[in-house]
């Protein structure tokens, strides 16, 4: 992997940018998105990559004493969607398709006596695979809704 890949962007970028391109140029890669979740500090790379988030969390105005806690929440949610996402990307297409009845058949089946709730929401319960990437952002925009709200 060409280390331009894993840079989010410039310095100065909104977090929103850069949390979205690290999570495209892990998402080539998900080896190494695995091995950075891992071990985030090892290399030049992560060091890069480190740096580009943690700038882009300064330059969005939130105070240095947060900066951390935010870095770790953005990158806890970018590896762990990566990870998912790889684990995924390794089924063979009779595998998913087999994934996706036992999906079906466990959520349409359930007992309404004893999954009261589950099945009330059967239909609209959606697999793990659905809209990861919008979920994805939603997700990473709730958070950074809660940047703004904390700079104020």
């Amino acid at each position: 992997m060409r280390l331009a890949e894993v840079r989010p962007c410039r310095a100065g970028c909104p977090p929103a940018a850069a949390a979205l391109r690290l999570r495209e140029a892990f998402g080539r890669h998900p080896q190494v998105a695995a091995i950075w979740g891992r071990y985030g500090s090892g290399g030049t790379g992560s060091r890069l990559v480190m740096e580009e988030v943690l700038q882009a969390l300064r330059t969005s105005g939130l105070p240095d004493a947060e900066i951390p806690r935010h870095y770790h929440r953005i990158v806890i949610l970018i590896a762990a969607l990566i990870a998912s996402e790889a684990g995924i990307d390794t089924l063979t297409p009779d595998e998913y398709e087999q994934g996706m009845e036992q999906f079906r058949v466990a959520v349409l089946g359930a007992d309404p006596d004893r999954f009261p709730a589950l099945s009330h929401f059967a239909r609209e319960i959606r697999p793990l695979g659905a809209d990861r990437r919008a979920a994805f952002e939603e997700i990473l925009a709730a958070h950074l809704a809660r940047i703004e709200a904390e700079i104020g």
